[in-house]
């Protein structure tokens, strides 16, 4: 669920949720009230109306013992004197906050509360005064002791006149009242508790849990740690964000990985030039011994020592040639520059210029085309005659027949042209085949004069061949030989 999804619908649920709760509790509480109202009070009808209308509801309370005492009074009024009657009346009206006052003249001959106000006794009603009795209603009288009236005359059988009293404190009620206010409250302030801790609980769960996770995961980058995973439960703002981090975790672990694998390859670098490198430097320096100490005394010896030391010198600068490029190759920076060449007539050359190198060293060299003599390719003719002399170069140092050769043929292969070289060395076992075009890899880990390089030759091949947009492989057989091939595309004229 989408952050904005989940605040929206926070929002509505912290206006909505209270309020339809509180609803239904106050709802619960009045039918509650109610029926208590109807048990204790001798309510009936619709209790509401007597929630809208106050006064009713309080003139209620008492309107059984009302009726009751208005039949006693015209039926058997000497009732009103007998202490023992009154004191049953009046039991009965305490439990509705009420008590009884009967009047007889001017004297209070009955007091159901001892601690009534002086000030509501003095006011009570005169005799036949206008109060609607018939209707029981009564009247409300303000004061120190505020309470609902309802007054009752009275004819004596001794012809005296009174009245009977039903005193309905108010003060008595708020108790009650403010229980229930104070229950309401209660409950509305649970509701609320309710309701922030079901919000808390699932903003916990979709945004804390994952900030919690991206902070731990922060800590491990933070400290070096990288093997660890960032899982993202949601498809929201926050998930996206821990897939985000988990890719940038991804990332930084490849770099590192990266960056130590460089630097692998940086030392093996170092040690394969610095020992390939020791080799011609230390039979430079003893050939140039050898003319300073006069040991070279005849001028062929001297011709055949400066030779070797111009040899020596050729295969220091070809080492420190491929370390240059070696560099430009891990930072994508090889210079290119591509032309359209004519397949023939660039390769003629090509085998004509390392002919002439490969006779003296006695080893046969074939080349055959079988394309046609107008085939063009886009390729950069420098590096692209590097990779033909990376290539013979690494058959001539594995060649270990008496008589080598090396065949070079090529063929039209539809969109490409491919390359295949040829030689009769002692080839490259089966389990280091794959890996030839790794750099620094060698299938032959001991060094010699004769087989000394960077161990990075066929890697440069590799990326050059990969830059013209074409592909390179091999086949070999141990003991028999080695097929090297590339293909480079063809250059196509677009018909517009």
């Amino acid at each position: 669920m989408k952050l904005r999804t989940r605040l929206i619908i926070s929002f509505f649920i912290i206006i909505l949720v209270p309020v339809l709760l509180a609803g239904a509790t106050m709802w619960g509480f009045g039918k509650y009230q109610m029926r208590a109202m109807r048990q204790i009070y001798d309510t009936d009808g619709n209790a509401y109306d007597y929630f809208v209308n106050s006064f009713e509801a309080l003139s209620h309370f008492t309107k059984s013992t009302y009726e009751k005492l208005q039949k006693v009074a015209r039926e058997t009024p000497e009732k009103l004197e007998q202490q023992e009657y009154l004191n049953q009346v009046n039991a009965e009206l305490e439990n509705r906050y009420s008590y009884l006052i009967v009047r007889r003249g001017e004297e209070l001959i009955y007091e159901g509360n001892g601690t009534a106000n002086q000030e509501l006794k003095e006011n009570l009603p005169e005799y036949d005064s206008d109060v609607l009795q018939s209707a029981g209603s009564g009247f409300y009288l303000e004061g120190e002791e505020q309470a609902l009236i309802k007054q009752i005359d009275v004819a004596f059988a001794d012809g005296g006149r009174g009245s009977v009293f039903i005193i309905t404190s108010l003060e008595q009620i708020l108790p009650d009242v403010k229980g229930v206010l104070v229950d309401l409250m209660i409950s509305v302030l649970l509701i609320l508790i309710f309701t922030a801790g079901m919000l808390t609980v699932w903003i916990y769960q979709g945004i804390i849990n994952p900030i919690h996770k991206l902070q731990v995961a922060a800590q491990s980058i933070k400290a070096g740690n990288l093997d660890f995973t960032v899982e993202a439960e949601g498809k929201d703002e926050i998930g996206e964000l821990c897939r985000n981090f988990e890719e940038m975790r991804f990332r930084l672990k490849e770099s590192e990985e990266e960056k130590l694998e460089g630097e692998r390859e940086n030392r093996v670098l170092i040690s394969n030039i610095s020992h390939d490198l020791k080799t011609p430097i230390t039979a430079i320096k003893g050939y140039v011994e050898g003319i300073m100490d006069g040991v070279a005394d005849t001028p062929e010896k001297q011709d055949k020592y400066i030779r070797t030391i111009y040899n020596k010198a050729n295969e220091m600068d070809t080492l420190i040639n491929e370390l240059t490029l070696y560099s430009k190759i891990d930072t994508n920076r090889i210079p290119y520059n591509f032309s359209r060449i004519n397949v023939a007539d660039y390769f003629e050359d090509c085998v004509e210029e390392v002919g002439l190198d490969l006779e003296a060293k006695n080893i046969r060299l074939n080349y055959i085309d079988y394309a046609d003599k107008d085939v063009l390719i886009i390729a950069d003719p420098e590096q692209l005659r590097r990779v033909i002399n990376n290539i013979i170069n690494n058959s001539i140092k594995y060649l270990d027949k008496e008589q080598g050769f090396i065949n070079i043929r090529i063929r039209d292969v539809g969109d490409f042209i491919q390359m295949e070289f040829e030689d009769n060395g002692k080839g490259i076992p089966a389990k280091d085949l794959p890996h030839i075009f790794d750099r620094f890899y060698r299938a032959d880990a001991s060094r010699n004069s004769s087989t000394g390089g960077s161990g990075i030759g066929l890697s440069i091949v590799k990326k050059i061949i990969e830059d013209h947009g074409g592909k390179i492989w091999a086949n070999s057989k141990e003991g028999t030989g080695t097929i090297m091939y590339f293909v480079i595309r063809k250059y196509q004229e677009v018909v517009s």
